[in-house]
């Protein structure tokens, strides 16, 4: 992790949350201080009690060595509690940072991005910081405490002893950490391809009716075998780093009870050690290599943390839309003149989609954008929508250059349809009401009739409560355009724009739509890209677009009398 990225855990992760951890810090150096009276009461059980027939001291010895065990439980307890709850609250408010900043990035980053990909950065890489506020760090910290306490007591019964003992163990913990900074980039690699593989299914379910279509199953298997495989082949090297970290922990166990055994044992021969002194030494030494094999567990798990954040913060480091210095004009009101001046763009760098474009669609018109496909109607539609910024030139609301708009005082006046328009999971009330939560039943109950939803609701059985089902699966296309059309009539906008809004409808259907249609356009400017030319017989302006650019604009008979490129596009759909 990066000086600048570490900085951040810091100052947004673990400082926020200091006092829960230093809370946590206490009742874990209470733990393993209480932890320590067993090793410490066994020397005066072996010299005073049993070597020395102290009857008197056993009661007390008990006393201690039980209420410590209680405290030590209950210090667990309370520390598990406390700390395990902060991380969940934490993982929460992670997840729904992350998904916040996502949701203000710029369109061309999702159209770059696999949906998957992204689900797997907000929900999966998040899950790893619980080891920084859980009981992970603190775990990590009081297992230093403690070795450091237990090594001055080492010091204190025989410092030969301790000297042979921990020079295995200080190997061991260099070991270690040189390994953890190995270990980390497998980590970072399996978030990556675990994203992959994740929007790879994601994608599959989606598409199941193609995948199905195509008899495509046994393709698709072979994908996600792929993929899967990747992962396993991960997380086996990061097992195979981990083993070795761990059996190193169990090795450095081993040696440190042979010494133990042949220094302690030669000392005792010599009456330079008690027999009490070498059972307490031995016990304290546990609590010396339990938190190293410990450490490296934990290490490794805050290792796999540091990882998940280094690509959460590669989303949080993406500029979100609308932040720009440059924008400090808010509309208060839209009138809805869009104007462009000039205006070029490119999805990737060298490839222009538009050349110079220039167009007015004056404030409660209908402009309609017609051309073969691949010409660049969607792409002025996004710029209108300012889901896009242009290369070059400027496009204007009202004559304030939308570069310099706050985009919220924009978009709470504008409504888009398009022509694959999108539903959500639920009932078809909740997808109408999606564009004014707040809105009045009578406000719902007009813009359902006036897009002839209540044509085909009522004759289901729980009307406009019917569930739809993901992306509205379980509506025809025809039914779900005109629940979009719907949403777009309640939300009211001023600047609507219609990409091929009644593509999806039977001709009996769009006769009602175009009405209802006519209605919805009225007083508003709208921006209509349009594949049927006689649905746009009425617009005010015409505009053909060729190559990325406009090659003709007019009313529809002006065009036709022209007998240019929309005239032969016209015929051309007259005849079939």
């Amino acid at each position: 992790m990066s000086a600048a990225s570490l900085r951040r855990v810091v100052t947004e992760i673990i400082w926020p949350r200091r006092w829960v951890l230093l809370l946590g810090l206490g009742l874990i150096v209470a733990n393993r201080l209480t932890g320590l009276v067993l090793p410490g009461a066994s020397k005066y059980l072996v010299d005073d009690v049993l070597g020395g027939n102290n009857t008197a001291l056993l009661g007390p010895l008990l006393l201690a060595v039980g209420g410590a065990v209680l405290a030590q439980s209950v210090s667990s307890f309370l520390l598990t509690r406390l700390l395990s709850v902060q991380a969940q609250h934490l993982i929460s408010v992670l997840r729904a940072r992350v998904q916040r900043h996502l949701l203000r990035l710029p369109v061309a980053f999702f159209d770059n991005n696999q949906t998957g990909a992204l689900v797997s950065r907000v929900m999966t890489d998040a899950e790893g910081v619980r080891n920084l506020v859980g009981t992970g760090l603190v775990h990590l910290v009081g297992g230093a405490l403690t070795m450091a306490v237990v090594l001055v007591l080492l010091l204190r019964i025989s410092v030969p002893m301790t000297l042979y003992t921990f020079l295995p163990l200080a190997l061991f913990g260099a070991a270690s950490g040189r390994a953890f900074g190995l270990i980390r980039p497998i980590f970072r690699q399996r978030g990556a391809i675990n994203a992959e593989v994740t929007g790879r299914l994601t994608e599959a379910m989606a598409g199941i009716r193609v995948i199905k279509g195509f008899h495509a199953e046994p393709q698709e298997e072979r994908v996600f075998g792929a993929g899967v495989e990747r992962i396993f082949a991960n997380v086996r090297k990061s097992l195979t780093a981990t083993s070795l970290v761990t059996s190193g922990g169990t090795l450095v166990m081993g040696l440190s009870a042979v010494l133990i055994m042949g220094v302690g044992g030669s000392l005792i021969l010599r009456g330079a050690m008690t027999v009490g002194d070498f059972v307490s030494f031995s016990l304290y030494l546990g609590f010396m290599v339990a938190p190293i094999v410990q450490m490296s567990r934990i290490g490794t798990e805050i290792t796999e943390a540091f990882a998940g954040l280094d690509r959460i913060e590669e989303v949080m480091a993406r500029h979100p839309e609308g932040n720009e210095p440059e924008r400090t004009v808010s509309l208060p009101r839209v009138d809805g003149t869009i104007r462009f001046e000039h205006v070029s763009f490119s999805y990737e760098e060298g490839e222009p989609v538009l050349h110079d474009v220039c167009l007015e669609a004056p404030a409660d018109t209908m402009t309609a954008l017609v051309g073969s496909s691949g010409s660049g109607k969607t792409t002025i539609a996004g710029l209108a929508a300012s889901f896009l910024v242009p290369d070059s030139g400027t496009v204007s609301i009202d004559g304030r250059d939308l570069a310099t708009v706050h985009l919220d005082s924009f978009r709470r006046h504008l409504g888009v349809v398009l022509q694959d328009e999108f539903l959500f999971a639920g009932t078809i009330r909740e997808n109408i009401l999606f564009a004014r939560p707040g809105a009045s039943e009578e406000d719902l109950a007009q813009a359902v009739r006036a897009a002839h939803v209540i044509e085909f609701s009522q004759r289901l059985e729980f009307g406009l409560d019917t569930m739809i089902g993901e992306r509205g699966v379980k509506l025809s296309g025809g039914q779900r355009q005109r629940v979009a059309l719907a949403r777009a009539i309640l939300a009211d906008p001023r600047v609507l724009i219609l990409d091929e809004a009644t593509s999806s409808l039977d001709n009996e259907s769009e006769a009602f739509i175009q009405e209802s249609l006519a209605q919805l356009m009225k007083g508003r400017t709208t921006l209509v890209i349009a594949h049927r030319l006689s649905t746009i017989r009425r617009a005010d302006q015409i505009l053909v677009v060729e190559g990325g650019r406009i090659v003709e604009r007019g009313r529809h008979d002006e065009l036709i009398a022209a007998a240019g490129r929309y005239q032969r596009l016209y015929e051309y759909q007259a005849r079939i």
